[in-house]
């Protein structure tokens, strides 16, 4: 069976949810399903929930490390470089950006994610949070929670400072990131009759334009025409930041964004203080940097915001997918056959996936 292997999953704590919900594959206490399957092959499996001091002194010994964008380890370079025995870094979901990336690839190690585990999820999540933004949905919730009734307040522009609902049939909505998400997205906002713009790093071709009923703009000609922004870009050097204090400033005054893909693609000061000033009707999302975000995230108290815990691509449908990936993943490991290619990142020193290797260049 060759050399014991030790596998390391760093996941995020299911508490009660998780004995009442065992479709709650992604939780530690559930572990992706895998932990037979592991102890089947004859190697080690730790399951833990810290990614500080607990998950440091696995580091040195182990040959795998699994991790989710939800409940992020940020193996950075320092890490990479103390894991002598370190083999593969596997993603539970779709995102790759708490690895380095970089130092993976320098150091041979094979980087993979779970591609299109969780596409769906997400494009579902943001439709949702777009249509809570524009039709004003929470504060009318807050309303009957409160035992009131006041129609004019919930859907009036001045209450609150909110924008007041509206319907979002002929709005112009962008999606920043064109790739399955994106597209997902745009297939999903089409029936609403919205007029649909895109900004990506490639065109899509004419086909698939008009397929999606999408037309091309750049990115600051998409932020000050729309009316709702969707961000669907994995973060890289390139995106990171991108909406900084100025682009958030060149939207269309009394826009919505929204923002699934990841939290540091967003200023986090910049972006608290453009809500405060007004300039923004709403933000949503679900990404935050760092995660868990801490109580004292500026996020958690901005005006007309619709934000939730990173949850998007993590349905109960998504971990079932995920999960089986990931098991199909150590099995390869162990039995030495090569990974499924749509999954890999990093592999034979260098980053493979179109999504990353443009901005590393």
């Amino acid at each position: 069976m060759g050399e014991s292997m030790k596998v390391v999953a760093v996941l995020y704590p299911g508490g009660e949810a998780a004995k009442e919900t065992p479709e709650l594959l992604g939780c530690v206490e559930n572990c992706l399903g895998i932990r037979d399957m592991v102890a089947s092959y004859g190697h080690e499996l730790v399951a833990l929930s810290d990614a500080g001091v607990e998950l440091d002194k696995h580091i040195p010994t182990a040959h795998v490390i699994i991790a989710t964008p939800f409940w992020p380890a940020y193996i950075d370079g320092k890490r990479i470089k103390k894991a002598a025995n370190l083999r593969v870094l596997l993603t539970a979901g779709v995102g790759s950006d708490h690895f380095d990336l970089a130092v993976a690839a320098e150091s041979g190690v094979t980087v993979a994610e779970i591609t299109g585990s969780n596409v769906v999820s997400v494009a579902e999540h943001v439709v949702m949070q777009i249509l809570i933004l524009v039709r004003n949905f929470l504060p009318a919730y807050r309303d009957v929670i409160a035992g009131g009734w006041n129609i004019g307040e919930d859907v009036g522009r001045s209450v609150g400072g909110n924008a007041g609902a509206h319907d979002l049939e002929d709005k112009t909505v962008g999606i920043v990131g064109m790739g399955r998400i994106g597209q997902r997205v745009a297939a999903r906002l089409k029936p609403f009759d919205v007029d649909l713009r895109y900004y990506d790093f490639r065109h899509l071709s004419t086909v698939e334009e008009q397929y999606l009923g999408v037309r091309y703009m750049t990115l600051d000609s998409l932020l000050k025409e729309c009316d709702v922004v969707s961000i669907n870009c994995p973060l890289t050097p390139e995106t990171e930041g991108l909406f900084n204090r100025e682009r958030l400033g060149s939207m269309k005054k009394g826009a919505y964004l929204v923002n699934t893909a990841r939290g540091k693609i967003v200023d986090m000061d910049a972006l608290a203080e453009t809500m405060r000033e007004g300039h923004l009707a709403g933000y949503a999302g679900d990404v935050w940097y760092p995660q868990p975000a801490p109580p004292d995230h500026p996020w958690r108290s901005m005006p007309n915001h619709a934000m939730t815990p990173h949850v998007s691509g993590t349905s109960l449908e998504a971990q079932k997918r995920y999960a089986e990936g990931i098991r199909d993943c150590l099995e390869c490991i162990f039995e030495g056959r090569p990974l499924d290619r749509d999954y890999l990142i990093v592999a034979g020193g260098k980053i493979v996936s179109p999504s990353y290797s443009y901005a590393y260049k």
